[in-house]
């Protein structure tokens, strides 16, 4: 629930579960000192309604939108502008069966929007079973498809007033994933800022790339829910650098949930913004200092942040089926 929803009514940008960001992650690669892991997931295998009435719904077999675009953003000098762009693109088969295509860009053309940039890994297969595809190219290693849920939390206990058991409604959820291997060399500098997005065409094929979501911060969106429609829709679709025109707003969000003074509100939403993703590629990882691995307990630290430290925990702890290997990410549950 980091990011499992994020339109109107806790729906989905677009009206498309392809689209709809849930979780990023990064961290060193085991063993290898020289190389970090870089997770974007996206479209929840359920549409999870929060409103307690209407019943959970599937979304979706295809895993990744072939119109869509899926770009990583990295920040080399601090500026929340990215300085290198990631960039994914799917197609099908005539079976149906999807290939990836990843790019890498720098410079002004990473800043921008568009799916240009030098091929780094072409007519990559995406899994759609429990055994993982891997495509390895040169020093990077690729993976694409439907992968098991790492994100933990107990959902049903925030619906019932932060009152919680250890229930984790994630447990049996399924994500598509996108997993680089990179070399620390390809990031430029060991501490850089991260965040990710989806992007379709405006008007069709042939049309101007618009993104549809943006994140980076586990849970953030709890505040972005909590701001009015055209705020909502205006991060949703902004940049990093423009965040502290949303700073008033998620300060006030967290004088009602967490009873903070209107100062200290300010303070504690200016650790949130911009929502960038801290990374060093020299130092372990660890949410909310350094990365995040997918052991991390994201919830925990939001918790702590949104209740003012009234509440810390939701009893609910990180899932067992998880890789020793790459794309580290358990098998899915619903193949």
């Amino acid at each position: 629930m980091s990011h499992h929803y994020s339109g109107p009514n806790w729906g989905f940008p677009h009206g498309d579960a392809r689209l709809d960001l849930t979780d990023l992650y990064a961290f060193p690669k085991s063993g290898d000192a020289g190389k970090s892991i870089l997770i974007i997931n996206v479209h929840p295998s359920v549409r999870d309604y929060l409103d307690g009435e209407n019943p959970l719904a599937p979304t979706t077999a295809e895993p990744f939108a072939t119109e869509a675009l899926y770009e990583l953003k990295i920040d080399t000098d601090g500026d929340a502008v990215a300085d290198i762009a990631y960039r994914v693109r799917f197609s099908s088969s005539k079976s149906g069966a999807q290939t990836a295509t990843l790019r890498r860009v720098e410079g002004a053309q990473a800043a921008g929007t568009g799916d240009g940039g030098q091929a780094v890994v072409e007519g990559a297969p995406v899994s759609t079973g429990r055994e993982a595809q891997v495509t390895q190219a040169g020093e990077y290693r690729f993976f694409a498809g439907w992968r098991s849920d790492p994100f933990f939390f107990d959902r049903r206990g925030a619906l019932n007033n932060l009152q919680f058991t250890g229930d984790d409604y994630f447990a049996d959820q399924d994500v598509c994933s996108i997993v680089l291997e990179v070399p620390n060399s390809a990031l430029r500098h060991k501490e850089v800022g991260l965040w990710h997005r989806t992007l379709i065409r405006a008007d069709g094929p042939g049309g101007d790339w618009v993104q549809a979501e943006r994140g980076a911060r586990p849970l953030q969106l709890f505040l972005v829910l909590g701001l009015t429609g055209e705020e909502r829709d205006a991060y949703l679709i902004g940049e990093p650098a423009d965040d502290v025109r949303f700073l008033a707003a998620f300060a006030h969000a967290l004088e009602h949930t967490g009873g903070y003074t209107p100062e200290e509100a300010r303070r504690v939403a200016g650790t949130l913004l911009p929502e960038i993703l801290s990374y060093d590629s020299t130092r372990p990882a660890s949410f909310p200092d350094n990365g995040r691995t997918l052991t991390d307990d994201a919830v925990d630290a939001f918790l702590a942040i949104l209740t003012n430290g009234k509440v810390r925990e939701d009893r609910v702890g990180s899932h067992s089926d998880l890789l020793a290997e790459f794309p580290y990410l358990g098998p899915p549950h619903c193949v």
